[in-house]
């Protein structure tokens, strides 16, 4: 059982970076429209209110969180922000590219954090991974290390530090129902961004979504995929081999851009997209035969 349970982790885990990443060329399509990036994060949030709302009224649930579980919910709603906040700020400051670079470095934050929050030796392998899995998302953003701004350095890595802390708070909610969990998450953020994107321009009426129909229903839909599959991998894996898995996600990004955005990739980048799936396939090995040896050890 819990060599399945694994494996149905990191698929779910890598099905929440495909959408993440499926969805961010779409949401550049939505800017271009005059959509901007809070206001769509803000009417997204409206959204999957109203969705989670609705499941629990067709499954007869009530929306409760266990008291055990209250903080948690509470830090992936706030991380959610913190990502979210720095990472559109940082590219004010810095080249998109540099800001993803230094974004995805959460995944080593996790792997790093792991032996002192979930009580799990860093080995040497585990390392070995995240290093090369980093490697081939430096390699598929493609940097332009020129006119650094230290204020959107510090920014970029308060959202990896905000992603890396959500993906800890995920692991921790594991006795709250789903449709509870994505309620809590949004009741949590809405009021926060519904004040950055008055800052940011003033909140639009829902009639700006028709500027782009097709964009806007491509973005939220990604995303609130993306969020669904990221909290059931979070219920059946560590935050490390997820936070592994979603590193896929900026190379399912580069090649949405291509796809969406005609922009191109170059050789450097195809290789880092390798690199990274190498990565992920080398995890997912390594997952299976640490769970293997455990329930040899100990048989179910």
């Amino acid at each position: 059982m819990r060599h399945s349970l694994s494996v149905a982790g990191v698929a779910m885990a890598l099905g929440g970076a495909f959408f993440y990443g499926f969805n961010i060329s779409f949401a550049a399509l939505a800017a271009q429209d005059g959509v901007s990036g809070p206001v769509l994060v803000a009417y997204r949030i409206v959204t999957m209110m109203v969705l989670a709302i609705a499941a629990h009224a067709l499954l007869r649930t009530a929306f409760h969180i266990p008291k055990g579980d209250r903080a948690g919910v509470i830090l992936i709603g706030l991380t959610s922000i913190g990502v979210g906040v720095g990472y559109l700020s940082a590219v004010a400051f810095i080249p998109v590219t540099v800001a993803a670079v230094i974004f995805y470095t959460f995944p080593i934050l996790i792997v790093i954090a792991t032996p002192f929050i979930d009580k799990r030796p860093l080995t040497p392998t585990m390392l070995f991974v995240t290093i090369l899995a980093f490697t081939g998302v430096v390699m598929v953003v493609g940097p332009a290390i020129d006119a650094l701004d230290w204020r959107g350095i510090v920014l970029a890595f308060v959202a990896s530090i905000s992603a890396a802390i959500q993906f800890f708070a995920g692991t921790r909610c594991r006795n709250t129902s789903l449709q509870s969990k994505i309620l809590g998450v949004q009741i949590v953020a809405l009021p926060f961004t519904l004040m950055i994107a008055m800052v940011a321009g003033g909140m639009k009426p829902p009639s700006v979504l028709l500027n782009s129909p097709l964009a806007v229903g491509l973005t939220i839909g990604g995303f609130m995929l993306g969020f669904l599959f990221q909290m059931l991998a979070l219920n059946r894996i560590p935050a490390s081999a997820a936070g592994l898995a979603f590193c896929a996600e900026p190379v399912v990004a580069a090649i949405t851009s291509v796809l969406v955005l005609n922009e191109r990739l170059g050789p450097l980048q195809y290789a880092g997209g390798a690199l990274v799936i190498a990565a992920i396939m080398l995890n997912v090995v390594f997952e299976n035969r640490r769970a293997t040896a455990i329930t040899k050890i100990v048989p179910e």
